[in-house]
């Protein structure tokens, strides 16, 4: 993590302070969090109507195209809760602009104000002093330190799998890359100072409501073991882009987990719980656990065995996406054209991409973008003459730090986790007049 000296800690105050003059004392309020209400405040224009389904079912999940407060137009998969997909064209640079940041909660009552004025971090469990930290100590008196990490959703690209499974059916977009500002989560325990007996640490945000159906849970709780290398890399972030974080990805914090995937990265986090026995709260012990086998992945017909082990989700595979052409780009043979995409890892940095033109026939290097950090959105390019006209098949694989390579076999798993193969793109090429 590098720190966060360009990220005026007076000026993000200054702002917070101006919403909460706006709503009224300290109270933030974000209107219309629901389907029927997803308009800006103020805002009297129609909201967008259905627009069919996306020309690549890879990328966008089939669903109507809604705003909701502070946000782009996004895809709709629910809005009770919110689950909420970012289109293709938002992925063109390494970082995912705020508004178009991809949404998802679990629960269906979710935060739409927060007294900042009330509201408290609280940390708790078995520490010797438990504190409570209000937004101005996290502003004033940590050194703020940011990291660029890729938030991506467990079920990302869900809807590819086959056979399908239950769950939000996303397409390729239920991530983004965010650059996250805030205080170290180490030194918040520090500051506690932690018992002998702890083991984990759990967190709680601001939701609440019915859970998965039969388990009637009523808070989502997740939590890791503090054993685990990754407590020194997260961060309680209170800024995104050098902004206050949207209501609807977690405003007031959020807690980041570089390299792991989202369901870690707590939303309005308010409680950091330090425990001194295993979680086996449902998000932990049955809920988020994927087979453990190398890749993740097991069959249909063995997982009704009931003899397949599982564990908990935990870093995300290498990946690569294909952004620009897509399938509606007007080519011509003998017409140079840039291939564009993005790769990440939760391992580490992309260190090679290639890509192909003919079905991951041959592959060639590609030129790689600058890189933010082990666990941002890298950019690609690679220049392409094509040389006649017809169909094409474009493919992309990118190599990561410790040497993961995207595979081209197709995985199953009874949640939908941890798709990460070779994405393929179509295009067509027309004769040069």
């Amino acid at each position: 993590m590098n720190e966060g000296r360009e990220v005026s800690r007076r000026r993000l105050l200054g702002r917070l302070a101006l919403g909460a003059v706006a709503a009224g004392g300290g109270l933030v309020t974000i209107k219309g969090l629901h389907a029927g209400q997803a308009q800006l405040p103020g805002d009297r224009r129609p909201l967008p109507s259905f627009t069919g389904p996306s020309s690549n079912p890879y990328w966008n999940s089939i669903g109507p195209i809604v705003e909701y407060p502070e946000k782009l137009p996004l895809i709709l998969l629910t809005d009770r809760a919110p689950q909420l997909e970012t289109p293709r064209q938002y992925f063109q640079g390494a970082f995912t602009p705020n508004a178009a940041f991809y949404v998802r909660w679990h629960l269906d009552e979710i935060p739409n104000s927060v007294d900042l004025t009330a509201w408290r971090l609280r940390v708790e469990g078995s520490v010797e002093r438990p504190l409570e930290f209000a937004m101005s100590d996290l502003l004033t008196r940590f050194k703020p330190v940011s990291v660029a990490a890729v938030n991506q959703c467990s079920g990302n690209s869900r809807s590819v799998l086959e056979p399908r499974v239950p769950g939000g059916q996303w397409g390729n977009g239920a991530m983004g890359n965010a650059k996250w500002t805030g205080v170290p989560l180490r030194e918040l325990l520090d500051a506690a100072n932690l018992k002998q007996d702890a083991l984990a640490v759990q967190f709680q945000g601001l939701d609440q409501g019915k859970g998965p159906e039969g388990h009637g849970s009523h808070q989502f709780l997740k939590s890791l073991d503090l054993k685990d290398s990754v407590i020194d890399d997260c961060i309680v972030a209170y800024a995104m882009n050098d902004e206050p974080l949207p209501m609807l990805n977690g405003f007031p914090v959020r807690l980041v987990v570089p390299g792991y995937f989202a369901t870690y990265w707590m939303k309005s986090l308010s409680w950091i719980r330090v425990l001194n026995v295993p979680d086996d709260n449902f998000w932990m012990k049955t809920g988020y656990r994927v087979p453990d086998t190398p890749n993740g992945s097991t069959t249909p017909e063995e997982f009704k065995t009931g003899k397949i082990k599982t564990v908990p989700i935990s870093r995300m595979p290498v990946r690569s996406f294909i952004i620009t052409p897509s399938d509606d780009t007007k080519l011509v043979a003998g017409l140079p054209v840039v291939i564009r995409g993005i790769a990440f890892s939760g391992h580490g940095s992309v260190e090679k991409l290639e890509a192909s033109t003919d079905d991951g026939n041959t592959w060639t290097p590609a030129q790689l973008g600058e890189n933010f950090g082990p666990y941002s959105f890298r950019t690609w390019s690679f220049a392409w003459t094509p040389r006649r006209h017809g169909r094409y098949v474009l493919a992309a694989r990118a190599t990561d730090a410790k040497g993961n390579m995207q595979p081209d076999a197709a995985i199953w798993n009874p949640g939908g986790y941890l798709w990460n193969r070779i994405e393929r793109q179509q295009v067509t090429v027309g004769h040069a007049s």
